[in-house]
């Protein structure tokens, strides 16, 4: 699908891969483009500068997705793409707070299905539609030091198969974010910020990208309708060498943790203390 004469909306988008793709599309010829974001005022600012809507919304309420959906659809006319991006990353293993897990559920997961609800029944209705989400380099492989962002990614990339698997005979097409570091406020936003070390870290060994980069392979991605969007190629050979040898790989993955934390450090020592 290409962007041009299509109306998208953007959630994450007053910062970051969500403000970058904004002023993508834009460049592009989309006809009108939403901005969503928790900061009201950075999203109509970005929405602001692409001639766009801009809507404070909070994503993980999905009457909160729905009056949304309602009220682009009355006001501009039926959405196109729905880019569902919010996201953030915290430290922790097993000793995290459960309370923790559920509230990056309802982002990096129940948001993603709100939006697909929301808009499937729809885009089929008109015979197409695009739904894409971000998940991680985290959701295809693994995260070292946040249990919490390593399941609730696989489980966004996981939404988004069955998504393509079911729907995709109904003109309904799928592309899921999968990246390892780029240039967003991501860290800075984590509530476990000042806390952030190696592990996170490392996910910039292959390359930390600028957000302007990961929009383009996302238009890139889209016109081509791949399923996978890898701003970073090598994670496509680190996923075929999982899939080749699972054991040889938790054990390189083992080995390559356990070079990255202080003994005292590792994230086994978070639950025992040893």
């Amino acid at each position: 699908m290409e962007i041009r004469d299509r109306i998208a909306v953007i959630t994450g988008g007053a910062s970051g891969i969500g403000r970058s793709l904004v002023e993508r599309f834009h460049a592009d010829g989309a006809r009108h483009l939403v901005v969503v974001d928790r900061d009201e005022a950075g999203a109509r600012a970005v929405a602001e500068s692409v001639g766009g809507t801009g809507i404070a919304a909070d994503v993980s309420n999905e009457e909160s997705i729905r009056e949304l959906v309602d009220r682009i659809e009355t006001d501009q006319g039926p959405i196109d793409v729905f880019f569902s991006n919010a996201g953030y990353v915290t430290l922790g293993g097993l000793e995290a707070p459960t309370e923790d897990l559920q509230r990056m559920w309802e982002v990096h997961v129940l948001a993603h299905l709100f939006a697909a609800r929301a808009m499937i029944p729809r885009m089929a209705s008109r015979g197409e539609g695009y739904l894409m989400s971000t998940a991680s380099a985290a959701g295809l492989l693994s995260q070292f030091g946040s249990l919490h962002y390593a399941l609730t990614k696989h489980a966004a990339v996981s939404l988004a198969e069955w998504i393509a698997i079911t729907h995709g005979h109904q003109g309904i097409r799928v592309s899921v974010l999968c990246p390892q570091a780029v240039a967003t406020h991501i860290g800075d936003n984590s509530p476990d910020r000042d806390k952030m070390g190696t592990g996170f870290n490392v996910a910039s060994g292959d390359g930390t990208l600028q957000p302007e980069d990961v929009a383009q392979v996302i238009t890139e991605a889209m016109a081509a309708e791949r399923f996978h969007i890898l701003p970073h190629p090598e994670v496509a050979k680190y996923v075929e060498r999982k899939g080749a040898d699972v054991d040889r790989w938790i054990g390189g993955m083992q080995r390559w943790q356990g070079s990255l934390f202080p003994a005292d450090q590792h994230p086994s020592t978070w639950l025992t203390g040893k």
